[in-house]
């Protein structure tokens, strides 16, 4: 081999196994796409969205070619599963469904582009736990992204982009002319090992990602853009899932950018699924009228052990807000907050047993929610207009409300009373303002005095492997 051969062979080789994606030609005329990642999985048999009968010109429409693809590589799951490459371009589809030892992979100059006919998107019934559309009474529109009874799922790229075209759903929305609860932009349903990584979402018509009655979650390096004024366009809501981990996202909502859910009124009840073992990371929001991270409304199946970590949030309604109303049931509790930085604020501490919304008219006024161990510490906030706002609930307060080392900076035009308190229970340390008497100040150590854990969940050990696609075209 003459010395020109060999520097075009390691040229090609280092091309082939370099970080992120690349095309080479060779002297046969064919291209290499290639490119590294890491999930939870690595498969052993890869194709293309191109293979399938695709087109990305943003015009022609590739629910079938999806639909085909998926269907096909479904035949590798028992032969180290399949992946799926979306190329640069502008790929216009409908909903389609995901299979189990799958990944789906957005090159970083890959648009996914729902569609935007109203008409040609299929329904699904309400989830068991809710018994009840968010939007109407009737069904849902399947989200674009879906996925039932599946394992090992991975859906990521080189922060490829999924746009949900939501305007025209808003609109419709705000008329009252939608039939069933708009699509979300991901959904995973009754499913186990799950991984959402390294994309942008836009404008998704509703909810942007919702794994429900799912386990062992991994989210991250997510971004999450939609017009603030956009209606109920949640970042990311887990929903009855057990070990979630939520990290490194970047969201701006019209909602609550994360939002910690389990079933709404006398369905959450009797579906019984709570959503627990949950992380929240690094989190960075914009949501002018919500919270950074929602506790409910629909929170009937409970929710427990959500340890959050290192928030920002910028222009957002709350820091933290706890929703819930006499005929949820269920209970909110052994959550830990710790490490947040807030600027402009209408209140940092938000909680509310008054939020209403009900599934219907046969909600039980005897289900009262448990709210109960708290836990804020550490937190700066600046230019805010009122501390906090806790409101329980007449005979049944909530309980165990600690927060430690909080200073927060009114605002030039805050509220005269900077905390409101009724029917709640707990100690401060180092908290400034000064808060209400039924929050006395009772710590020595303001830097110790509220829990965040030192144990180390499951979903934590789930490590990632480096993963690699290597196809050639003639």
């Amino acid at each position: 081999m003459n010395a020109m051969v060999a520097a075009a062979a390691a040229a090609a080789v280092v091309l082939i196994f370099a970080s992120g994606g690349v095309e080479c030609r060779s002297r046969e005329g064919r291209i290499a796409e290639s490119f590294e990642y890491s999930a939870i999985s690595c498969r052993g048999h890869s194709a293309s969205i191109v293979e399938f009968g695709g087109v990305g010109d943003g015009k022609t429409l590739n629910t079938a070619a999806f639909r085909r693809a998926v269907d096909e590589l479904s035949k590798h799951a028992s032969d180290g599963g399949a992946q799926l490459f979306v190329p640069a371009g502008k790929w216009l589809t409908g909903s389609f469904n995901l299979t189990s030892h799958f990944t789906l992979y957005l090159h970083k100059d890959a648009i996914l582009l729902a569609s935007q006919d109203i008409k040609s998107w299929g329904v699904v019934d309400p989830l068991p736990s809710y018994g009840h559309g968010r939007d109407t009474a009737g069904g849902r529109y399947i989200s674009l992204i879906f996925g039932t009874n599946l394992t090992d799922v991975v859906i990521t790229g080189e922060n490829g982009t999924i746009d949900g075209q939501g305007g025209v759903w808003w609109q419709q929305f705000h008329k009252k002319k939608l039939k069933y609860t708009r699509p979300y932009l991901i959904e995973i349903m009754h499913s186990h090992k799950i991984q959402i990584s390294n994309l942008t979402l836009l404008n998704s018509p509703s909810w942007n990602v919702h794994p429900v009655y799912t386990s062992d979650i991994i989210i991250q390096g997510i971004t999450i853009l939609a017009p603030v004024t956009s209606p109920n366009t949640d970042g990311i809501n887990p929903d009855s899932c057990t070990s979630t981990r939520i990290e490194d996202t970047y969201i701006v909502s019209g909602d609550d950018c994360i939002a910690v859910k389990s079933g709404w009124d006398e369905y959450g009840i009797k579906y019984g699924m709570p959503t627990k073992h949950l992380i929240i990371r690094r989190l960075t929001c914009i949501s002018p009228y919500s919270a950074a991270i929602a506790l409910g409304s629909e929170m009937s199946g409970g929710i427990e052990d959500v340890r959050a970590e290192d928030v920002t949030a910028i222009r957002t309604e709350s820091g933290v807000r706890i929703k819930t109303a006499v005929g949820r049931g269920g209970y909110v509790r052994d959550i830990y907050v710790k490490g947040m930085s807030l600027h402009t604020m209408k209140w940092v501490f938000w909680m509310t047993g008054n939020y209403g919304s009900h599934a219907d008219t046969h909600y039980d006024p005897n289900a009262l929610p448990e709210i109960k161990g708290i836990n804020y510490r550490d937190v700066v906030a600046e230019n805010v207009t009122m501390a906090a706002r806790l409101e329980g609930i007449s005979g049944d307060p909530f309980t165990g409300i600690c927060m430690s080392n909080v200073t927060i900076g009114m605002a030039k035009k805050a509220k005269k009373y900077p905390w409101t308190c009724s029917e709640v229970e707990g100690v401060t340390s180092g908290v400034v303002p000064p808060p209400c008497s039924l929050l006395p100040n009772k710590g020595r150590d303001k830097r110790a005095m509220c829990d965040f854990p030192t144990d180390t969940l499951p979903i934590d050990d789930l490590e990632l492997q480096k993963c690699s696609y290597v196809k050639n075209y003639l």
